[in-house]
Formats: C-alpha cells, sequence, structure tokens
C-alpha cells in the first residue's frame, strides 16, 4: 500500500544541536514520522519528531514534537492491466 502526506514543520522547535554533516558536507537533520491508525481532532494522522539517540530514549527524555501532517491519498498498486492470454484468447 501507498500514501501520500502533506506535513509541516516548525523551523523555531529544531534543535540546531541536532544537525549533522554528512560526508559529502551535506547537512541533515533526522526525524522521525509517525503516522496513526486515528485522526485527531483537526484531521491529523501523522507526527514528526527529532530521533533520539538509544541513550535519550532509555533516560525517558521527553519527545521533541516539530511537525504534524495529514495522509492525503493512500491506495495499493494497480495490477496490471495487460494479464497475460490463456487458451480461450488464442483464437485458433
Amino acid at each position: 500500500m501507498g500514501a501520500i502526506i502533506s506535513a509541516s514543520i516548525d523551523l523555531a522547535k529544531i534543535n540546531k544541536s541536532k544537525i549533522v554533516a554528512g560526508k559529502s558536507g551535506a547537512k541533515y537533520y533526522n526525524i522521525l514520522i509517525s503516522v496513526n491508525d486515528e485522526k485527531n481532532q483537526y484531521g491529523q494522522d501523522v507526527s514528526i519528531s527529532e530521533n533520539q539517540s538509544k541513550e535519550e530514549r532509555e533516560g525517558g527524555q521527553k519527545k521533541n514534537y516539530i511537525g504534524n501532517g495529514k495522509t492525503i491519498w493512500t491506495g495499493t498498486p494497480k495490477a496490471n492491466p495487460n494479464p497475460p492470454p490463456t487458451e480461450d484468447d488464442i483464437p485458433f
């Protein structure tokens, strides 16, 4: 099943000390996106938080939620519209 999600991040909530440099010098901010089974009062079912280290999780540190969103489309991949022919399809 596929999905399209529309979301926003509040840039003021980003902990800039968690921005890391990649091998190419690009900068990354690792996030965790959770899709919930039920929508909240605003129709949102997606929450975005900072990734936590193992030590932060085990230490009981509260998650830093930086954004939210909603699933706007879900579906399954389309089946092949041209199934292989069967013996009944052969004209001779």
